[in-house]
């Protein structure tokens, strides 16, 4: 999992350039909001799909089923599992 960082202090500096900012400042003002606001709503708004599309698997009706099934009856482990299994480091 990549690191984050996390500062202590409140504020985060971002540089873009005049025209960035100007469409930033301007759906700012349409959506009757300050442009910190905007800017950190949308942000965070991208930031949870990212962690959702990372975290979370999503699998159709049918592989739910056979995922549940070998969850509740799983397969007797064959000699290559077993032979991995006996390779592993002791902890």
């Amino acid at each position: 999992m990549p690191r984050s960082t996390v500062d202590d202090n409140k504020r985060m500096n971002l540089r873009v350039s005049p025209e960035a900012k100007a469409k930033l400042v301007r759906a700012a003002a349409l959506r009757n909001t300050d442009l910190t606001n905007f800017v950190t709503q949308s942000a965070l708004r991208e930031a949870e799909t990212v962690i959702q599309e990372a975290e979370v698997i999503r699998v159709s009706e049918q592989d739910h089923e056979r995922i549940l099934e070998l969850l509740e009856n799983p397969p007797k482990p064959n000699a290559k599992l077993l032979a991995a299994a006996k390779a592993l480091p002791d902890l």
